[in-house]
């Protein structure tokens, strides 16, 4: 039987980076470009809406952990990090790694993104356009004030956490984690676009908000700490409520009858 490939922290720090950038270039890349598109010869919007951008976040998750996962554990999140970490299923000594390639790999596909888009004819302004950053308050797509957007993102970061712990654990399925972490993921976005525009995630946050302008960049405390907030509680009360993610004890067989 072959043992399983050990990969060095820079590989995994690198499949780390790699994934949160696809996440974001792929989520917040449908935001931005495709989401209410109008092509030049049309006179109505033709493009993917909410709907549309909830499953582009969730497919790049779903992609990404097949791709990147069986290298880096597939967190492209600090949030997640936070979380595994809490529930003893990450080294806390990795947590800081793995932070930084996040919010590398998030942050250059904001700066891609950004490059791409400035590409349009009569050119672009991420200010105006908001560029897929979250917010409450007027920043908010639907007006929802602060204390919403915290009880949301608190509440669904850690849902999230508990499917991923869930379909993660020696008793889950295998092969389907991924699916099932997209998918949940898909939920979320279709629950708390209206809300926030979905971050549940830091490192996706702050990649968009260094190029949306400083009401973006005041606003961005909500995303990273409500998600790790969120992530934190799950990771520290899931074995409590669900059991730990132990291998059943041997039964041992009765003993025969004298």
């Amino acid at each position: 039987m072959s043992q399983a490939p050990e990969y060095t922290m820079s590989q995994r720090l690198g499949a780390e980076a790699l994934g949160t950038f696809w996440l974001v270039f792929g989520g917040c890349g449908t935001a931005i470009f495709a989401a209410t598109a109008i092509p030049a010869d049309a006179q109505m919007a033709v493009g993917v809406g909410w709907l549309g951008v909830a499953f582009a976040f969730g497919l790049t998750v779903l992609t990404g952990a097949y791709a990147f996962g069986p290298v880096s554990g597939g967190h492209f999140n600090p949030a997640v990090t936070v979380g595994l970490a809490m529930a003893k299923r990450f080294s806390w000594r990795d947590l800081p790694g793995y932070v930084v390639a996040q919010v590398v790999g998030a942050t250059v596909a904001g700066a891609v993104l950004l490059v791409i888009a400035e590409g349009i004819a009569g050119g672009f302004d991420p200010v105006e356009s908001g560029f897929a950053s979250n917010g409450y308050g007027d920043r908010s797509p639907m007006g929802y004030n602060l204390g919403s957007v915290i009880v949301a993102e608190v509440v669904l970061t850690a849902v999230f956490l508990f499917v991923i712990l869930g379909a993660t654990a020696k008793r889950a399925a295998v092969g389907f984690a991924g699916l099932s972490i997209g998918m949940a993921l898909t939920l979320i976005h279709l629950i708390s676009i209206p809300i926030s525009n979905t971050s549940v995630n830091p490192a996706r946050s702050l990649g968009v908000a260094w190029f949306a302008g400083s009401d973006a960049l005041l606003q961005v405390w909500v995303f990273i700490l409500a998600p790790i907030v969120g992530a934190a509680i799950a990771g520290f009360s899931h074995d409590y409520l669900l059991g730990p993610d132990n291998d059943p004890e041997p039964v041992e067989p009765p003993a025969a009858p004298s």
